[in-house]
């Protein structure tokens, strides 16, 4: 089991609770159909592991379930929380709909409120900022444009990291609420989006880099591009009709086909970026594309995933490793592979 998320590329974190599972803080298993996943914790999704590593894991599981007193259960779904810190979610038996919206629900819910919290506490430093400003005579040119660079500056920081073609696409806020979905060949999708230039010389000359992406390629860029997208989450409602747009899909391919075919209804105009979809059709395309992952998955494509995790392990390595010296990353490497 890898020990990053092949969705963020967070880590997991580890547990000291089941000894054949040492992987993350959050588990969920279903006992009766044999599934173990790492839930993690940085964008709640669910991580699911290989399925030799699943068997013993999820005996363990189920016994610290039964055993623990801090749980709370319904029909179909349970949780409990370990001394250790260590939470178990049982999944029972139920109906998709209903699994789709706890799972996502949970999901979404957080994933609102931390987006929240974030532009709460950027509009407390920009108001603190200008107060101070304002107190020291700094409301001249010079520090309106301080002031200015400072609330635009969170728009060009990098927010996903695409590996395509042999390098990694550095795609910032501004280019993601420009991607577009757009319908392609044979009833198939493209995604069209910008990114940082990869070399300084790009840089002094303010080259734009577009990519347009096609099949699965469109859609392994939008399985990075939509949780950004959809950073502030959505709400209880959104969700449920988020489930419903799902459910009336037969797969991911489809779904996103039928939007695609909308978004870019009148080529000869501006298309709908996807941000400009409507919030119930932006989670439901971002649950289809976890829920797909999952399906090969119980299909026996294992490799898939693998290849997932191995991308994820390196694009996290690409971002810790981006802005320290040599010299430091040497030490760590093998305090690394000893946790490893």
């Amino acid at each position: 089991m890898y020990s990053t998320c092949i969705f963020c590329h967070a880590g997991l974190g580890k547990n000291e609770a089941i000894e054949h599972f040492p992987v993350g803080r959050r588990l969920a298993f279903d006992a009766a159909k044999g599934r173990l996943w790492a839930v993690c914790r940085s964008c709640e999704r669910w991580n699911l592991s290989p399925i030799d590593e699943r068997w013993e894991a999820i005996e363990e599981c189920e016994k610290l379930f039964r055993d623990t007193k801090l749980r709370v259960s319904t029909d179909n779904i349970g949780l409990a929380r370990l001394k250790e810190g260590t939470t178990l979610v049982r999944v029972g038996d139920p109906q998709r709909p209903e699994m789709a919206a706890w799972r996502y629900g949970d999901q979404f819910n957080r994933r609102r409120k931390k987006h929240y919290a974030m532009v709460a506490g950027g509009a407390v430093v920009l108001g603190g900022i200008a107060i101070g400003g304002a107190s020291v005579g700094l409301f001249s040119g010079v520090g309106y444009q301080i002031i200015n660079q400072l609330y635009q500056l969170p728009k060009h920081l990098t927010v996903a990291r695409i590996p395509l073609n042999g390098a990694v696409l550095r795609v910032s806020r501004t280019h993601l609420d420009k991607a577009t979905l757009l319908p392609g060949e044979n009833g198939g999708i493209e995604i069209e989006f910008r990114h940082k230039p990869l070399t300084s010389a790009a840089w002094f000359t303010k080259q734009k880099s577009t990519v347009t992406v096609s099949g699965d390629e469109a859609i392994r860029v939008a399985r990075h591009l939509l949780p950004r997208i959809n950073r502030a989450g959505g709400k209880a409602n959104e969700v449920t009709e988020a489930v419903r747009v799902l459910e009336a899909a037969t797969d991911s391919e489809a779904l996103f086909g039928r939007f695609a075919r909308i978004a870019g209804r009148d080529r000869s105009n501006d298309v709908m970026a996807l941000k400009d979809l409507r919030a119930p059709v932006r989670l439901a395309l971002e649950m289809s594309l976890h829920e797909e992952d999952e399906r090969r998955a119980l299909e026996g494509e294992l490799s898939i995933l693998e290849d997932r995790w191995r991308e994820a392990e390196e694009v996290a390595a690409i971002s810790d490793d981006m802005f320290a010296p040599p010299a430091v990353t040497a030490m760590f490497n093998p305090l690394k592979g000893n946790r490893q």
